[in-house]
């Protein structure tokens, strides 16, 4: 597999991840492009979960869709039990969905700030920015 098929690939994952956490309506859903600035991951997906209910049922709906549309599980989950920061690892992508106070505490997107931003539109509407 070619460097360039591995990053398609990423995306395509990273944007299926993105739609089931709009699915479930998430919040302030980024995809961040960190290949370039770290050996984590290609890219992080941040969503912000308005209740711990809410935060489990995205992680869910997203363990459900990736397994559905590209036959993948996450390599390892945390923080389920909690249901305030859950952090699924896919390998190329990791997923980080906040409650909306650990998401500002723990500001990812300022810490990876010099990583590209991708383009992702609700489709429910709700502002990604």
């Amino acid at each position: 597999m070619t460097t360039q098929s591995k990053l398609d690939e990423a995306l395509l994952l990273a944007q299926t991840i993105a739609q089931a956490a709009d699915e479930r309506k998430g919040g302030d859903i980024h995809i961040l492009k960190v290949g370039e600035v770290s050996y984590l991951a290609d890219y992080f997906v941040i969503v912000t979960g308005f209740s711990t209910a809410q935060v489990r049922a995205i992680c869910s709906t997203i363990a459900a869709s990736v397994e559905e549309t590209l036959g993948r599980l996450p390599l390892r989950t945390e923080g389920q039990s909690e249901g305030r920061w859950v952090l699924q690892d896919y390998g190329d992508v990791i997923v980080h969905v906040f409650m909306a106070e650990e998401r500002e505490f723990y500001d990812l997107e300022a810490f990876w700030g010099h990583a590209e931003i991708v383009d992702f539109t609700s489709e429910h509407g709700r502002p990604t920015l």
